[in-house]
């Protein structure tokens, strides 16, 4: 008789993400595909995918931790840590780039004291580039949160962001 395969242990992990990965795996892991369905869910219920999910999404998943690892940093709409309260989504896309998002782009990052992918130390806000809202019309644009913005310059971004702080 061959001896049972070792597996690795998992390591410690808070019950609130355990309970979410449980629950969305538990409904989403049979599908064909269902990883990137999964750390959808995942980041829906807990705003990312924590590093100390990883080991369970892939015992769960019947996958390898580098196996599900992968694909989270690969992909730039999963994060690993927390966003902030609000995320500024800042279009890179021709339109905006040929109406000044350049310019914008490092005005916001500088006004923030962040980069792409990265959280303000007062943890307010996150930005993210994405590669076309839509709102080629009114370039260049941003979205924050769910509240489209166009014809966005640094005067714009500032005085928009003066009026969110309280």
């Amino acid at each position: 008789m061959k001896p049972a395969k070792s597996v690795a242990p998992l390591p410690p992990i808070d019950d609130k993400i355990r309970c979410a990965v449980l629950d969305v795996t538990g409904r989403l892991k049979d599908q064909p595909g269902a990883l990137l369905p999964v750390l959808h869910g995942v980041q829906a219920a807990l705003g990312y995918v924590p590093e100390e999910a990883i080991a369970l999404i892939a015992r769960e998943m019947n996958l390898s931790r580098a196996d599900v690892h992968g694909v989270v940093t690969f992909y730039h709409y999963f994060r690993m840590q927390p966003a902030g309260k609000r995320t500024i989504y800042l279009c890179r896309a021709e339109s905006c780039q040929s109406m000044g998002a350049a310019k914008l782009e490092q005005h916001i990052k500088q006004r923030l004291g962040v980069d792409f992918h990265q959280t303000s130390a007062d943890g307010r806000w996150t930005l993210e580039p994405v590669y076309c809202l839509g709102n080629c019309a009114c370039s260049p644009a941003m979205l924050v949160d769910d509240e489209l913005k166009g014809r966005v310059t640094p005067e714009g971004f500032d005085a928009w962001l003066l009026s969110e702080i309280p």
